[in-house]
């Protein structure tokens, strides 16, 4: 029957680790024709955002930025 070898476990993250846990924006690129910025009002146990009436029945990307 053959062992597993044991090798000692660096618990101390690399500088790559490290950076990834710091970075945790993303950079998005979207086409469209229209923009706006809302916040984020609640709404019994979620979030609501108001769009205009026009936008109603289009399609839309919601990307959270802060």
């Amino acid at each position: 029957m053959e062992t597993a070898m044991v090798r000692p476990v660096n618990i101390d993250p690399s500088p790559e680790d490290k950076a990834e846990v710091v970075r945790n924006k993303v950079k998005f690129e979207v086409f469209g024709e229209e923009m706006l910025e809302k916040r984020v009002n609640p709404s019994g146990s979620s979030g609501r955002v108001y769009l205009p009436s026009y936008w109603v029945g289009c399609r839309v990307k919601v990307i959270r930025t802060g």
